[in-house]
């Protein structure tokens, strides 16, 4: 800075000249200034109407009056005139700005003013030069600065300096220091006679130095002092005032003992320092109230929760054996390989980096899947504490992050009283139901949750209660939820979904007799009986008699079958046979007349093929199953009726399978207008249950051409996918759960989107092989294989994807590439034939309406005769 300015003055030699008394205008330094002499008073007024700079010098003999250059200091600062103001005795006062140190070197007399030529190079030079090239000078440059911070720290009188310090260059800090110092002018003088910029620091950090003495020496005289006048008073007047308290109160041995106790606690504690300076300030307030008073107790309370709650020191051992994980996760659960694997990654995570500064993980998925019990297992295989937090109704924001302690009754939050339950500070906590969380004017709950559940701001977790910062940073944190789309956005950002989905039947199968009757049986007292389940009564049980993803009502089921056995067991018992003597065999037969009549039903397939009665497949909440699509068609002027209590997605799913059928008329063999003389019902059938979704759409399609072009549909057909208006098929979702259930119906060929075909690798083996499985791209490709007596216009025949060989695959898409060519030419041929047939139609109008009338009573016959068997199967 000091170098950038007298590159500006290079072309001035001299200035107006103004002798100060006793003091020195240091570079940015702004100093007031009274000028009174004439000659001084001249040089101000002439630098008023020019440039506003002058040259301020002191004199080293304050009394002469009219110094001459040898009664003047050797070094000059060059001063801009920022403000001034005429006095009324003909004086001037000015507010001088210090903008360099330059070197005097002769007085020049002009007409009224007096001028100080001078050398504008000053012999300490440019710091950023030095500094690059003197490592000793850098050293000394933040010394500097660190004794100039504490000495504005300790003088109060240069507290204003402070704020500004770290903005300042090395040497502007120099020149703040020795404005501050209050040295005589000799001694500022002194300083600035340095040629060399090292010895200018050196002298500015002894002068420091001497004063740093002086202020740290006067502030431990008065501390001491001040402390040893109030101590003792203090601490008298305190006790003997405590002491009259507690006689007035009538007797103190009580409130004695239990202040003692707290004391004893409070040094046993291990609490953070933070914790242990409130602890002990909160019990010296209470040593001083009134063990009856209100206010009283609500400290006390707060002193134990503080001694209560464990903090970092209480903390459990963990285990970080991956293998005794696995196999403890897996003795627990069946099925779950990819909860499990996730899990397993985790923990392998925080074992090697003993870090929890990961994501947290939610497990997603319809109730009675095992998302709590799988936590359970997590904690017992880390060797950690587990505890259970449930959100479900949660809507206030203290519940999580606590009351303040103004309110009456106010506690921590769940949080924290959760860690107090389990005593340790690093256990597993689990976070049930996150998705049942609601908000109303008392907050919002999932906002509190946010800060718990992020990594990088649960160290420092502030309940309102304690009002203290508590680190969360080693509980590990696990969400359960049923419904991800119910979880705020912000609060999902910071976890990680796990998808445990719905059991299959044989998973269901695998589960009862590993875990669920094991359970029960010993449970209720009869493990020393000779009871044979057989495969066949628990099918019975799973499909029957529960209808859901998981095995809760399962094993509802399974208790109620051993209550039963239990009461035959007391009989025998009663006969003075022994319970190891007791012998049956539970089959299916013994199943309904032990539970009574199943109250659910599967869906199977028809008995016979039917025109316009297509096999879907349905993805519920409890697993997949078969959905059947009726189609009628009666004369009318072209309406579509929908029924079965269908949603808005699935409505429109039919009128696009509808479209499309219509826009396929030609190549059906149809008039492009023959829906404008017939009416379409579509229905499917249980109709009390809501149904919704766009993957019943090829099943639509098929539907409604079998019902136009009168062909039966196979019934050991299913078909699950989502139609466009171009014929497209589109992925669908739940499909292990729909080919599991099309096993079950009794179905050999299903065809699924080829986009699904990724997929089928997640399905059971057992399950694949028992079925034949189509990936299509086009509802054409369905058209062609799902009716009896063949396609309803020439099409390809699709080929059954079989999961081998990547060869295999390539021979499948020749045989499409081929079948694609002669599709093209076939269209061309069935155009030709349908131009040919439209030429001739007008002529035939006469005969095609009688055999329609014939046809339409044949089929109203056929159709009665359906309804009736309909009826009597039901």
């Amino acid at each position: 800075m000091i170098m950038s300015i007298l590159d500006q003055l290079s072309s001035i030699e001299r200035l107006p000249l103004v002798a100060l008394r006793g003091r020195v205008v240091l570079p940015g330094a702004s100093e007031p200034l009274f000028i009174g002499r004439e000659r001084s008073v001249a040089s101000i007024q002439h630098a008023l109407k020019n440039d506003k700079l002058v040259l301020c010098v002191a004199q080293r003999d304050e009394k002469t009056d009219q110094p001459q250059i040898a009664e003047l200091h050797e070094y000059a600062t060059v001063v801009q005139i920022v403000n001034s103001a005429a006095l009324p005795d003909g004086s001037i006062r000015v507010l001088a700005l210090g903008m360099a140190i330059v070197k005097l070197n002769e007085l020049a007399e002009g007409e009224d003013v007096q001028w100080g030529v001078f050398d504008q190079s000053w012999p300490v030079q440019d710091l950023a030069k030095d500094e690059e090239t003197d490592e000793d000078l850098a050293k000394l440059l933040v010394q500097l600065k660190k004794r100039a911070t504490r000495f504005f720290k300790l003088d109060r009188k240069a507290t204003r300096s402070k704020s500004s310090l770290e903005r300042l260059q090395p040497l502007q800090l120099g020149f703040r220091v020795l404005a501050h110092l209050g040295l005589k002018t000799d001694e500022v003088q002194d300083v600035l006679s340095e040629e060399n910029l090292s010895q200018f620091i050196l002298k500015i950090l002894a002068l420091l130095e001497g004063a740093l003495e002086k202020l740290e020496a006067d502030r431990k005289v008065k501390s001491r002092v001040k402390k040893q006048m109030e101590n003792d008073q203090r601490d008298y007047y305190l006790n003997e005032q405590m002491k009259a308290i507690q006689r007035e109160m009538g007797g103190d041995d009580s409130v004695k003992s239990e202040m003692e106790e707290l004391e004893a606690k409070l040094q046993e504690k291990q609490l953070p320092a933070q914790a242990r300076e409130k602890a002990e300030k909160e019990l010296k307030k209470l040593k001083l109230m009134s063990p009856m008073g209100a206010e009283a107790t609500v400290v006390r309370n707060y002193i134990e929760w503080i001694l209560s709650i464990p903090w970092e020191a209480d903390r459990s051992e963990e285990k970080r054996d991956i293998q005794d994980a696995e196999a403890v996760l897996n003795a627990d659960h069946y099925a779950l390989k990819k909860p499990k694997e996730r899990i397993l990654e985790h923990l392998a995570v925080h074992s090697l980096t003993k870090d929890l500064k990961g994501p947290i993980l939610c497990l997603v998925g319809p109730p009675g899947v095992g998302k709590t019990s799988l936590v359970r297992s997590i904690a017992r295989s880390t060797g950690r504490e587990f505890v259970r937090m449930s959100l479900g109704g949660v809507r206030d924001e203290a519940e999580v992050r606590g009351h303040r302690r103004t309110y009456i009754g106010a506690m921590p939050g769940k949080i924290i009283q959760s860690l107090k339950k389990v005593g340790t500070s690093n256990p597993v906590l689990l976070l049930d139901e996150i998705d049942k969380m609601s908000t109303d004017f008392r907050g919002d709950p999932s906002s509190a949750l946010l800060e718990v559940l992020d990594p990088e701001q649960n160290g420092t977790f502030n309940d309102h209660y304690l009002d203290l910062d508590y680190d969360l940073s080693q509980v590990m944190f696990i969400t359960t939820a049923n419904n991800r789309h119910q979880i705020p956005l912000p609060l999902q950002d910071r976890l990680e979904m796990i998808e445990v989905s719905g059991y299959t039947e044989v998973e269901k199968i695998n589960i009862v007799k590993r875990h669920l009757l094991l359970k029960q049986v010993e449970r209720h007292g009869i493990k020393d009986a000779q009871i044979t389940w057989t495969d066949s009564a628990l099918k019975l049980v799973i499909n029957r008699y529960t209808r859901e993803s998981g095995v809760r009502n399962l094993e509802r089921q399974i208790a109620a079958l051993c209550r039963k056995i239990a009461r035959d067991v007391i009989t025998h018992q009663s006969q003075g046979k022994e319970i190891a003597d007791y012998k049956t065999k539970v089959d299916s037969r013994k199943i309904e007349s032990l539970l009574g009549a199943p109250p659910y039903k599967f869906g199977v397939s028809d008995s016979q093929d039917e025109v316009g009665l297509v096999n879907g497949l349905a993805y519920t909440s409890w697993g997949g199953n078969l959905l059947q699509a009726e189609v009628t068609m009666m004369e009318g002027n072209g309406k579509l009726t929908i029924t079965g209590q269908l949603g808005e997605v699935m409505q429109e799913s039919a009128r696009a399978a509808m479209s499309y059928v219509r826009t396929r008329a030609v190549d059906l063999g149809l008039e492009p207008k023959f829906h404008q003389d017939h009416d379409f019902h579509l229905h499917f059938p249980e109709g009390a249950i809501p149904k919704d979704g766009p993957s019943a759409g090829v099943t639509m399609v098929t539907g409604l051409t079998s019902a136009i072009k009168g062909l039966p549909v196979r019934r050991d057909v299913a078909m699950t996918g989502e139609i466009t208006l171009r014929g497209r098929v589109l992925p669908i979702g739940g499909l292990k759960e729909k080919l599991l259930a099309a096993k079950r119906g009794g179905i050999k060929l299903v065809f699924i989107p080829k986009e699904n075909e990724k997929d089928l690798d997640e399905v059971p083996s057992s399950i694949t092989k028992a079925l034949e499985i189509i990936a299509v791209e086009k509802v054409d490709e369905i058209l062609n294989r799902a009716f009896i007596g063949g396609s309803p216009f020439l099409n390809n025949e699709p080929k059954a994807i079989k999961k081998t060989s990547t060869a295999q695959k390539t021979s499948t898409a020749k045989k499409a590439s081929t079948a694609k060519k002669t599709s093209t030419a076939k269209k061309t041929s069935t155009a030709k034939k349908a131009s040919t047939a439209q030429k001739t139609s007008t002529a035939k109008k006469t005969s095609t309406a009688k055999k329609t009338s014939t046809a339409k009573k044949s089929s109203t016959a056929k159709k009665t005769s359906t309804a009736q068997k309909a009826k009597t199967n039901k």
